[in-house]
């Protein structure tokens, strides 16, 4: 403010306002001629005093008001172009050539750096240190012109984001060079950051993952299409509590032929979205195919769709199918509540030929509890037939603590096996209020797979195709469906499987089919 009041003392003496000498001369010749009629001249000087107080309030206002405007910044767009150079100002006449020379900007919430269409840009796109803009308008990353802009991240990353609040990512073609080509990174990273929009991204070649959220709040994604990635096509991550991620939406996303990172030999990689360590995530619309066939280890594997030690997990509308598993590894299902989920739910979802469960129902020792969780409106068609599941739905708990393993509620589910049972107790599977009921169970020669214990079966339907030497052992199959309705005959189940692909119409779809065999 100083030099504001300075500049202004400074115009206001240069036109001698502010001479003293002049101000009383001037009253003195307006008194004597009459201008200021019955005024002395020590009056007329008081008056011309407040009216230069006045103005050069005025002027200090409007010089404060200009430098309030210039702290915000008016917005630039910054343009890249092949055919431009480092040298160039970023203009859209005359723009940037390389993500080298756009990663030195400081750029400013209200910002775009705008790629061109068709052209391939190589290096790291790294936002960070943006600077304060204009209030809650994102910083916003695109394509423009005709055709989409691809980012080659080549062996690394190809765009991290960090510590932003409000940023926009659209319509771009993100590409590492393979999981076995030299990658050894993920794709793009959102790390600590807020009010995130991402869209319509087609990312592929990242031996990590596709898209990696990581501690970050309040981020919808939609309409991106992670494929060819190594741990797995989208994920959402914390670095410790539940609390870490939150409020993020995923939806309209396709998962697919997300293999497995050759790396990765102690865990599972190859899944389709993963959310972990994480409140209040809702998936949603999205599809998982064909993930997890190439993970190079035998143990815990993949799934297609699934969570973690994480709270208000909202699966639906969703479809997960022909997922896999290495040859002798576990998994390789549809969807998944595993260790230390808390209230969250599976509902309105479609699984079909996935080699594990279509439901896994997962506690390992070392989580934290799992409790308060629902399975609902869901199909399950020939999953689980290849895995060690067996089975449509899989339960297992390896903390062997039934304390650490409570209430499940699973109602008005189809469950399909041709090949197999529906529902499958490892023998380490200790649980307490896990409800089952108005389900419709078509399996394989039995309906259960282990040990029922205490759970509840109410008001489900049973039918149980049975192999030629199994026929004379209906006794022993009864048991298995204690407190349920045996069906006297073939209810005549169709599949969906390969009818429909549009996760919109799965609501409707399903409702029909529960309407149409729950009902007989």
């Amino acid at each position: 403010m100083h030099y504001i009041i300075r500049d202004t003392l400074k115009i206001l003496s240069f036109g001698r306002i502010l001479n003293y000498r002049w101000l009383v001369g001037t009253a003195t010749m307006a008194a004597r001629r009459g201008w200021c009629l019955h005024r002395t001249p020590a009056g007329i000087i008081r008056d011309i005093s407040k009216f230069l107080a006045f103005f050069v309030l005025c002027t200090m206002l409007f010089f404060l008001n200009i430098s309030s405007g210039y702290s915000q910044s008016k917005p630039r767009a910054y343009y890249l172009n092949n055919s431009g150079s480092d040298k160039n100002p970023g203009s859209k006449r005359r723009p940037f050539k390389t993500i080298q020379r756009i990663n030195k900007v400081k750029l400013r919430l209200g910002d775009s750096v705008l790629l061109k269409g068709d052209q391939v840009y190589k290096g790291t796109l790294t936002i960070i240190n943006v600077k304060p803009g204009i209030t809650k308008v994102p910083l916003y990353i695109s394509s423009y012109g005709e055709g989409v802009a691809i980012i080659d991240g080549d062996n690394k990353n190809a765009l991290i984001a960090n510590g932003i609040n409000f940023l926009q990512i659209n319509s771009l073609r993100i590409k590492g060079s393979g999981r076995k080509k030299g990658n050894n990174s993920n794709g793009v990273v959102i790390n600590n950051c807020s009010n995130v929009s991402i869209a319509d991204l087609a990312i592929s070649g990242f031996q990590k993952s596709g898209l990696l959220i990581n501690s970050s709040s309040n981020v919808i994604v939609s309409k991106v299409h992670a494929f060819e990635n190594g741990r797995a096509g989208i994920l959402i991550e914390g670095q410790n509590g539940k609390k870490d991620s939150k409020n993020i939406l995923i939806k309209d996303c396709l998962a697919e032929n997300n293999p497995g990172d050759p790396t990765m030999l102690t865990n599972h990689s190859g899944n389709g979205i993963l959310v972990g360590h994480s409140t209040s995530v809702k998936i949603e619309y999205c599809v998982a195919t064909n993930n997890g066939w190439d993970m190079p280890r035998i143990g815990n594997g993949p799934v297609g769709i699934w969570c973690y030690e994480s709270d208000s997990i909202s699966i639906q509308y969703c479809i997960s199918f022909r997922n896999k598993t290495s040859k002798g590894g576990d998994d390789g299902g549809g969807f998944d509540l595993d260790g230390g989920v808390t209230n969250s739910v599976i509902r309105y979802c479609l699984s079909y030929e996935n080699q594990g469960s279509a439901f896994g129902i997962f506690q390992y020792a070392g989580a934290s509890p799992w409790n308060n969780n629902t399975i609902s409106n869901n199909i399950s068609e020939n999953d689980g037939v290849i895995s060690a599941a067996r089975a449509s739905a899989y339960i297992w708990n390896s903390s062997n603590d039934a304390e650490q393993f409570m209430n499940l509620s699973f109602y008005k589910n189809i469950l399909f096996s041709s090949e197999g049972a529906c529902i499958h107790y490892a023998e380490q599977s200790n649980r307490k209020l896990f409800d089952f009921h108005d389900n419709l169970f078509i399996g394989k020669n039995r309906i259960l797979v282990g040990d029922q214990a205490t759970d509840s079966y109410k008001n489900n339907s049973s039918w149980i195709f049975l192999s030629e030497h199994r026929k004379d052992s209906l006794n022993d199959i009864s048991r298995n469906i204690e407190n349920s309705i045996l069906l006297q005959e073939n209810p005549g189940y169709k599949t969906i499987g390969n009818t429909i692909t549009d996760p919109h119409k799965l609501k409707l779809t399903i409702d029909g089919q529960l309407s149409d065999y729950l009902s007989k």
